[in-house]
């Protein structure tokens, strides 16, 4: 099995207010017990707030975006003559450059500067447009890094948003330290194999799509074969898995097992991944009860699939899937 549990120290952004710093207009923080009490223990945070790297002062007065939502100009809430949008643009590029070599990033929801989606974006009559955008330092953060994960405190609530995200860190930092940094074949394809399962079960197409693009390997200069591999494997694990999904890897992880578990234990087995698929029972059981078995009777392969720990399991994340 992976030892998962000493990883400790992942680079992770965070919105200086849900870090639990008082830099908010009102002098206050938006403080993320998720963030600060479950994910702290290995995630290594390194806190921003544009807005004060921009001069704009704590406290200060509230700001809006105004304009067209594709490209909104960043105003004082009650003096929008004044265009505050290039202020707020020099300070975000040096703090961009400090981004390089983060594993993720989480982001303050609503926020002019920070907000990831759902931004309010005003009219000049005063009401929202219906479309709504992105905050001007998260648009040029998803902008200048595509593969990032990031995700906003308030998403973080729901379980399943949660878990996907802590998943993608943990791959997004295993891919990097294990392949971008030391870039081989050789790497690449010892990644790919141990992630083959977690593929399976968030994308069945990208699945299949990698596996065929690391069997044409050699048709293509690593630099170039890393960056499109990066891309599609960031984007294919980017939505949580589904219960079936999930269902049907699990019984694929049971094919290793058909010649050391008997029949009668199997059928067991099989009746708790169907208590899984139908809602009565949350993953961490099926998981627990088939990672029990890999450890005791799996071949090595099996047992380094990550999809078996992709992350702490004390972090109890599949507690509440």
């Amino acid at each position: 099995m992976n030892r998962i549990n000493e990883i400790i120290d992942i680079p992770v952004g965070i919105s200086a207010c849900v870090m639990g710093e008082e830099v908010r207009f009102n002098g206050g923080h938006s403080q993320s017990k998720i963030c600060r009490n479950q994910l702290a223990s290995h995630f290594s945070y390194q806190a921003f707030c544009p807005e004060v790297a921009a001069g704009f002062g704590i406290p200060r007065p509230t700001m809006r975006l105004i304009g067209e939502p594709d490209n909104p100009t960043l105003t004082y809430t009650k003096d929008q003559e004044q265009d505050l949008t290039e202020q707020l643009t020099d300070a975000i590029e040096p703090i961009l450059e400090r981004c390089n070599g983060l594993d993720g990033f989480i982001l303050k929801k609503d926020s002019p500067s920070c907000g990831m989606e759902r931004v309010k974006i005003y009219q000049s009559s005063g009401y929202p447009h219906a479309q709504r955008g992105s905050g001007l330092f998260a648009k040029a953060l998803m902008g200048r890094y595509p593969n990032l994960p990031i995700e906003e405190d308030g998403r973080l609530n729901d379980p399943r948003l949660r878990e996907n995200f802590v998943m993608r860190v943990f791959a997004h930092h295993n891919l990097r330290t294990e392949v971008l940094e030391q870039p081989s074949l050789h790497n690449l394809l010892q990644f790919h194999s141990s992630y083959k399962y977690l593929l399976m079960a968030h994308n069945q197409t990208a699945y299949k799509t990698l596996g065929k693009m690391l069997a044409e390997a050699h048709l293509e200069p690593l630099e170039a074969l890393l960056t499109t591999y990066h891309q599609q494997f960031m984007e294919a694990i980017k939505t949580p898995a589904s219960r079936g999904s999930h269902c049907n890897v699990m019984q694929h992880i049971m094919g290793y097992l058909k010649r050391s578990v008997d029949s009668k234990a199997r059928r067991e087995i099989l009746k708790v991944f169907e208590q899984y698929r139908i809602g009565d029972i949350n993953l961490i059981t099926p998981m627990t009860l088939l990672s029990h078995y890999i450890n005791q009777n799996g071949s090595v392969y099996i047992r380094t699939q990550r999809y078996l720990e992709p992350y702490p399991t004390h972090l109890g994340l599949r507690n509440l899937l």
